[in-house]
C-alpha cells in the first residue's frame, strides 16, 4: 500500500475514533441518536371516538413508543379550528407530528412508525411475502370494513343525535345488508379455515384496524359478531393481545353499546 494511501486510512480511523469518543462522553448512542430525538417529539392527535384512532392508541401503547397525547374534541369541532388545520390540513384525527414530519391517515402512520421505530416483527413484518398480506387487508378495508360499519354506524346513530335527522326504514336495511356482505366475507375468507388472526397466527396492523372499525356498529345496536363464530373467536384473540389496552380504548363504546342493547331488548 502506497505511503498516501496509508495516510489517509490513519485518518480516517483517528476522525472515527474521535467522533465515537465524542457520543460515549455524552452518553448518546450514534445510531440511535435520530430514533431518540423522534422518540421525544412525536406528538400524537386523537379523539377514541374515531376508530383508526382506537387503533393507532392501542398500539402505541402496546408497543411503549413514547410520545405526547393530544386529545382532540371532535363532538366540539376542535378539527375544524384554523389552529388544528396548522397540524392537519385534512382537519381529521388521526395524526401525528414529529419534528421530521407532519402526517396523517392511518394507514400511513402505521407503516411510518413501524419503519421509524423499533416495534415486534409481528405487527407488520419485514418478510415480503407476509407483509404482502398485511398490506392488502389495510388497502382493502378503506371501501369495505371501513366504509360500510362506519356508514352504518353515522347513519344510525351519530346523524340521529347530531342533526336530529329521521331514520329511513328502507335506507337503514340497505346499509345494514351492504354491512353485513362485508362481514360475512371477513368472517368466511379472512377469519375461515382456522385463521386465528387476518394475516396468519399473531397479530398485526390489519387486525387493530379491522376490530376497531367492526366495534363501532354495536353503539348502534347491532352485534357483529351475532351468528359469525370465527369472527367472535378471533375479536376475543385481539382483545386478549392488546389487554388491557383494548378495553381502555373502547371504554365509552363499550358504554353506548350496553345501553343500545339494553334498549333493544326493551
Amino acid at each position: 500500500m502506497s505511503l498516501y494511501f496509508l495516510k489517509r486510512r490513519q485518518h480516517k480511523h483517528s476522525v472515527v475514533r474521535r467522533v465515537r469518543s465524542t457520543f460515549a462522553a455524552s452518553g448518546t448512542n450514534p445510531t440511535n441518536n435520530r430514533a431518540s430525538r423522534m422518540a421525544k417529539n412525536l406528538k400524537y392527535y386523537y379523539d377514541l371516538m374515531s376508530q383508526p384512532s382506537r387503533a393507532l392508541w392501542i398500539f402505541l401503547q402496546q408497543t411503549k413508543i413514547p410520545y405526547e397525547n393530544r386529545l382532540v374534541n371532535l363532538g366540539k369541532g376542535e378539527h375544524l379550528t384554523d389552529e388544528f388545520k396548522a397540524v392537519n390540513r385534512f382537519q381529521k384525527v388521526p395524526c401525528i407530528t414529529d419534528s421530521q414530519i407532519q402526517l396523517a391517515e392511518s394507514v400511513a402512520i402505521f407503516r411510518y412508525l413501524c419503519r421509524e421505530y423499533t416495534v415486534p416483527d409481528h405487527w407488520y413484518p419485514a418478510d415480503s411475502r407476509r407483509r404482502a398480506l398485511v398490506d392488502e387487508y389495510l388497502e382493502w378495508q378503506h371501501h369495505n370494513t371501513r366504509a360500510v360499519c362506519a356508514t352504518y354506524f353515522q347513519y344510525m346513530w351519530l346523524r340521529p343525535r347530531m342533526f336530529g335527522s329521521k331514520i329511513d326504514p328502507k335506507r337503514a336495511d340497505q346499509y345494514r345488508t351492504q354491512m353485513e356482505t362485508c362481514l360475512d366475507f371477513i368472517e368466511r375468507e379472512f377469519l375461515g379455515g382456522g385463521a386465528r388472526f387476518i394475516v396468519g397466527d399473531e397479530i398485526s396492523v390489519a387486525d387493530l384496524l379491522a376490530a376497531c372499525e367492526i366495534e363501532q356498529p354495536r353503539m348502534a345496536g347491532y352485534d357483529p359478531c351475532d351468528g359469525r363464530p370465527n369472527m367472535a373467536q378471533w375479536m376475543a384473540r385481539v382483545r386478549d393481545s392488546t389487554a388491557p389496552f383494548y378495553d381502555q380504548a373502547h371504554k365509552f363504546v363499550n358504554k353506548i353499546a350496553q345501553d343500545a342493547a339494553t334498549k333493544h331488548k326493551l
